[in-house]
């Protein structure tokens, strides 16, 4: 798996233009699903993702985590963070996992997450999203399951 995690004020999920999802301070974790992730890598990644310390705490320092601050997640699919550019211009989605296998994938990275508290939205599988957001500091930070 492979996760694009923001730190918003808030962010929202569109769908033909009627808003699906959307959240107040809390993360927007974009997440791509590859063809060799495995069932345990969601609960691992949740883990990782809920305990990561990237909320400012008193001092102004980076100490907090998203349990700490009780903040929520917006879960967003998005096979294109599996593209490869490599050989050539457009894209190549080989590595990318199919349809079913990422859906089952992604739910069980959203699913884990809330088992460990967290308040979590989603946002549509297989449709054409408009997400916005506002990232707060800007705080962007890239995770990739083999880490």
């Amino acid at each position: 798996m492979r996760l694009v995690i923001q730190r918003v004020s808030r962010a929202s999920v569109r769908v033909s233009r009627i808003t699906v999802a959307e959240i107040g301070p809390g993360l927007l974790i974009l997440v791509g699903c590859g063809v060799d992730d495995g069932p345990a890598e969601a609960g691992r990644l949740a883990r990782k993702v809920h305990e990561l310390r990237i909320f400012e705490d008193e001092n102004g320092k980076m100490n907090r985590s998203l349990a700490d601050v009780r903040g929520e997640a917006l879960v967003v699919p998005q096979f294109t963070l599996y593209g490869d550019v490599s050989k050539g211009r457009r894209p190549s989605w080989a590595k990318a996992a199919p349809p079913e296998v990422a859906k089952e994938r992604l739910e069980a990275f959203a699913v884990a997450l809330e088992a460990r508290g967290a308040r979590v939205k989603r946002g549509a599988f297989r449709e054409h999203m408009e997400v916005e957001l506002v990232n707060d500091g800007p705080v962007t930070i890239l995770l990739d399951g083999a880490e």
